[in-house]
């Protein structure tokens, strides 16, 4: 993205079509917010992040499981990825999801 731009994040990142797009929004030493768009029955691995992680799910359904407890998240709906537990999303149907990182000591 470009800085003083006004964007539609749906329409920015596009669809999937049949796989996992991502793309950077803003990439600083403090953290990262990327966006994110996966297709019906995609799925990101699980995983783990040193540092806490904020999605927020823009359009469509996804599953996210955290430590073993699954979420169901909408569109409009957001949460929080803490850091060092596993994580995995899958998408339940099509959706879009911001993920906010920020780094901390």
């Amino acid at each position: 993205m470009n800085p003083a731009e006004k964007v539609n994040l749906n329409e920015w990142i596009g669809d999937a079509r049949g796989g996992i797009l991502s793309k950077k929004v803003l990439a600083k030493k403090s953290g990262n917010i990327t966006m994110f768009a996966l297709a019906a029955g995609e799925v990101i691995s699980e995983h783990s992040a040193p540092f806490d992680a904020l999605v927020v799910i823009h359009d469509g359904k996804a599953q996210v499981t955290i430590g073993g407890q699954e979420h169901i998240v909408s569109a409009g709906e957001a949460i929080i990825l803490p850091a060092n537990i596993p994580h995995g999303l899958k998408a339940l149907e099509a959706f879009k999801m911001l993920l906010v990182m920020i780094k901390s000591e």
